[in-house]
């Protein structure tokens, strides 16, 4: 079947949006577009954290892949504003033998950073170099690809699974044909990941884009990573200035969607206080995950607040493995109980956010209202403790520094919030606050240091499976627990064909997670970005898939 729109990221196509101010801004975005890229000039974007490096596949954080999708273009990408999957470097694609071949009728003339040509041999062998990867450390900070594609030619990470993938044919330069050991129903809309963006070959193999060590809890990543990422998208790179806290981008005047802006620079600014007062001195010109308390204030002062629907999840992460006592599942609803979740999401979130019910935010087919839920009664939870003999249970607590998430504006308010509840039940709790991207995700997803940890996800593409397939569809140090029937559920609702069948294979699962509660969800942010008054063609995304090239400065 031709799928050159993706049959299921139908269903909520008309994700976006609201509003006039949204319209407005998309209708500026359009017409940006057809007015050529003759517009001149730099755009400054305050970023709320380092990056990790620039090689996509090893990345699974915002900030790093707001650069890279700036630089890289992946087969098939989300439709501006929605998350409706449409061409990208593939201009048609096509599904055969049940969902087991996809074939990508690749776009012509597109060239790498590097002056090399973009072509179906390019396409392949990113894809066999994924697969083939090598390293315990490498193919451990592969997660998408791992979650994507299960497995790899030789197992030796995270990953434990057969793989999905099998090989990729190039038929001819402007075809490529990827053929999988079995379907899953996340494609079409997988191909749209940031982390299988396409890489330049002959870069990839001239700066040893393979190569990443470790050393204790942290990671070292190639020439190519650090100092010479090569795509085909939008933006090239021109450097990192650590120093400075600044990387900088400028304009790939031979992209088919040609950007207005000659330059772009991403400026790290780690407290929000600062990155608002920097856009109000006129040192950037836009930040993500503005202070919900500060919109209407923004708002006064003349900047633009663009507010994004709820496509994200903010959960309390439990590691059964870290005390047994979290093994037992009365011990885990006590925590689940024993938070005031209303309350949190009314004083802590932006207008329009939501308490959480289970990991599927409900604009995504196979959200379903019937799971068991567990309302705020401190009380409850206090004697599920005692049953379980738990009462005085102490845990560490990790929530991270140095950064704002789209699901968490303010890490420290809700460590806070969260951490009073659960000692008002008899909880003793070890706080433990570490840097993002110093120590706080491989702590915690890698090295499963933890007993409880603040996590989230913005949804990547389309799928029940990009959250809870995520999350529970194997054994990971997060959350460390084992259940292989909640895995071959999972697995099953992937594969399953249809958008009907689809969705209630994973209303089922739903509700099986929510009776075994690895975590706890807590809300639905609807988290928004703010741009000066002279900033046009900004184009807010509810998977914050923003794209700067349809930016420029009035």
């Amino acid at each position: 079947m031709l799928q050159s729109r993706g049959a299921r990221t139908r269903r909520i196509a008309l994700i976006g949006l609201s509003g006039a101010l949204a319209l407005s801004v998309t209708a500026c975005a359009e017409s940006q577009r057809d007015a050529g890229a003759d517009n001149a000039g730099t755009f400054i974007f305050g970023a709320a954290g380092n990056p990790k490096m620039f090689d996509p596949v090893f990345n699974d954080e915002g900030e790093t892949f707001r650069i890279t999708r700036q630089m890289y273009d992946t087969l098939l990408q989300n439709k501006p504003g929605t998350a409706e999957v449409v061409g990208s470097l593939a201009e048609k694609w096509e599904s055969s033998n049940e969902g087991k071949t996809w074939t990508f009728n690749l776009r012509k003339g597109v060239t790498f950073h590097d002056g090399t040509p973009f072509n179906a041999a390019a396409v392949c062998f990113n894809f066999d170099r994924w697969f083939n990867m090598k390293g315990q450390a490498a193919q451990s900070q592969m997660i998408y690809y791992g979650d994507v594609f299960e497995g790899f030619a030789a197992n030796e990470g995270d990953a434990a699974g057969d793989p999905v993938y099998k090989n990729c044919e190039a038929k001819d330069d402007s075809t490529a044909v990827l053929n999988l050991n079995k379907a899953k129903g996340a494609f079409p809309a997988a191909f749209t990941l940031p982390s299988l963006s396409i890489s330049s070959p002959d870069a990839l193999k001239k700066y040893n884009a393979d190569q990443v060590t470790q050393t204790g809890d942290s990671f070292s990543y190639s020439d190519y990573a650090n100092l010479h990422p090569t795509g085909t998208g939008p933006f090239k790179f021109e450097g990192y200035d650590q120093g400075k806290g600044e990387i900088t981008l400028v304009r790939n005047d031979a992209h088919w969607e040609k950007a207005k802006l000659d330059k772009l620079i991403f400026k790290v600014i780690k407290d929000e206080n600062g990155r608002k007062q920097a856009l109000k001195a006129g040192d950037i010109q836009g930040f993500d995950y503005p202070a919900p308390a500060d919109y209407q204030l923004l708002r006064n002062e003349g900047q633009n607040v663009l507010i994004r629907p709820s496509f994200n999840v903010l959960y309390l992460g439990i590691n059964q493995s870290g005390n047994p006592k979290l093994a037992d599942v009365k011990v885990r609803q006590a925590l689940a109980y024993g938070i005031n979740r209303e309350q949190f999401v009314k004083s802590k979130l932006a207008e329009g956010s939501e308490v959480a019910t289970e990991f599927v935010p409900k604009a995504i087919a196979g959200y379903t209202e019937d799971v068991p839920k567990y309302p705020y009664d401190p009380e409850k939870a206090k004697q599920l403790l005692k049953e379980a003999g738990a009462e005085g249970l102490s845990l560490k607590f990790y929530y991270p520094t140095e950064v704002t998430r789209p699901y968490m504006p303010n890490p420290a308010d809700t460590f806070t919030s969260i951490s009073e509840d659960l000692k008002a039940i008899g909880i003793n709790i070890e706080p433990i606050a570490k840097p993002w991207n110093g120590g706080y995700k491989d702590d915690v997803q890698k090295l499963g240091k933890h007993d409880l940890h603040l996590l989230g996800w913005t949804g990547d593409y389309n799928d029940a499976g990009n959250f809870v397939g995520t999350f529970f569809g194997r054994e990971k140090p997060e959350f460390g627990f084992k259940n292989d029937a909640l895995f071959q559920a999972l697995s099953a609702a992937d594969g399953t064909q249809g958008d009907g069948p689809h969705a209630q294979a994973y209303q089922g699962v739903n509700k099986q997670i929510m009776e075994f509660l690895p975590a706890v969800p807590i809300a639905y942010p609807t988290p928004a970005l703010v741009v000066g008054p002279k900033v046009q063609g900004m184009v807010p995304s509810p998977l914050t898939d923003e794209r700067f090239n349809t930016v420029s400065l009035g």
